[in-house]
């Protein structure tokens, strides 16, 4: 996307705006098969739920990860070429409600689906006995999340030495399992994390087929594959050329593979294009102040660890400045070290690589909207939601 088709869409739809590529979606999915052919990807909604990206991901023949009732809903009101009992068959094959943790209210809800849903404890298995007994069950193991940008491994998955005890306690409710999943944590740079997580799988797998449980053929190696928002982050090829390798090493041929990617999907499709609003110099430093900020498409600085790079369309000699939302909380702060050039009263700035976890967690925070979005299918085919 070009800066001065961000700047012409500004001036159409007016600031803050927020930019969907869906040619790079579809771009995205494409590598991402590329590098893992054997793997069929379900999108994690959560990284971004808006209705338009679930539409191009279905008509790409991509599967889903939910983690609500809400976006379990967005998936189902949104493949809308399917008749109503084609959509329930879609929901069985190509949906997985991947959050450990689930309420009653929800369960009951999804029964008459017969989701595929994952758990990691027993009193899990006792809810979804009571309340969801056509679901079919995935176990998620808890695995290393070192150096991911989000460490997942606190909060969900049983301990590898407890894995078989709670496949054996689901079978005794009736229920059954279909297989194994794990997360190696968000943004993961360290591949060794797959590595180890591939081999604690395999053994829990070897284990429980040695008992009887000859159902157990799905392997969710969950989400955590990188974005590129920088030449320091590690490339996708890597990983599927090391994946390639340990999973027809670890698993019997009839295992089939699911993975849950999100960011690696939409981070880079999708750009903000913000205003600045206010400027002002304090200690010393200039420090400017636009209408988008962390309450609102930039909550990534404060959910999810990120640091983006504000730019300006304006050319010229930088300096350091600092950069604030428009809120009037001090935690609304974009960057105190930002380098940029001399900018007036309606200059506009952009941030790029912002698909991910960022407009999903907008709030109306002191009164300001979200940013309006604005969906490229074409290049000349701009289309507000």
């Amino acid at each position: 996307m070009t800066r001065r088709k961000l700047v012409s869409l500004a001036r159409q739809h007016g600031t803050p705006l927020f930019v969907v590529d869906h040619r790079q979606l579809r771009r995205n999915l494409v590598q991402f098969r590329r590098w893992l052919p054997f793997v069929q990807p379900y999108y994690a909604v959560k990284a971004n739920s808006l209705p338009e990206i679930v539409r191009t991901f279905y008509r790409a023949g991509a599967s889903f990860d939910v983690a609500s009732w809400a976006e379990f809903q967005l998936v189902y009101e949104n493949i809308r070429d399917l008749p109503e009992k084609e959509r329930q068959d879609f929901i069985w094959d190509k949906v997985i409600y991947a959050n450990p943790i689930k309420d009653r209210e929800t369960l009951c809800a999804l029964d008459p689906y017969k989701p595929l849903v994952t758990y990691d404890n027993y009193e899990e298995i006792r809810k979804i006995r009571r309340y969801a007994p056509h679901a079919g069950l995935m176990l998620r193991l808890r695995v290393p999340n070192t150096g991911a940008m989000v460490e997942l491994s606190s909060k969900f998955g049983c301990e590898p030495g407890e894995a078989v005890r709670l496949i054996e306690a689901a079978h005794d409710a009736g229920l059954t399992v279909e297989g194994l999943s794990f997360h190696v944590g968000s943004q993961t740079t360290n591949f060794q994390n797959y590595v180890q997580a591939l081999h604690i799988a395999a053994g829990v797998l070897r284990e429980a087929r040695s008992r009887g449980f000859k159902k157990m053929i799905q392997l969710d190696i969950g989400g955590g594959f990188p974005a590129p928002y920088d030449a320091n982050v590690r490339p996708l090829r890597e990983l599927g050329r090391l994946l390639r390798t340990e999973i027809p090493r670890l698993f019997p041929k009839d295992i089939f593979v699911l993975a849950e990617p999100g960011r690696y999907l939409v981070a880079t499709a999708c750009t903000l294009v913000a205003e600045v609003i206010g400027k002002a110099v304090r200690d010393g430093k200039v420090c400017y102040y636009i209408n988008d900020g962390v309450y609102h498409t930039l909550s990534g600085i404060v959910f999810d660890h990120m640091k983006y790079k504000v730019r300006a369309f304006k050319h010229g000699p930088t300096s350091l400045c600092a950069v604030f939302g428009p809120t009037c909380d001090a935690l609304d702060t974009i960057s105190l070290a930002e380098e940029l050039p001399d900018l007036k009263l309606g200059d506009l700035v952009y941030v790029e690589n912002i698909g991910a976890y960022s407009i999903a967690s907008s709030t109306h925070f002191n009164g300001f909207p979200p940013a309006k979005v604005v969906h490229l299918y074409a290049d000349e085919d701009p289309t507000p939601p």
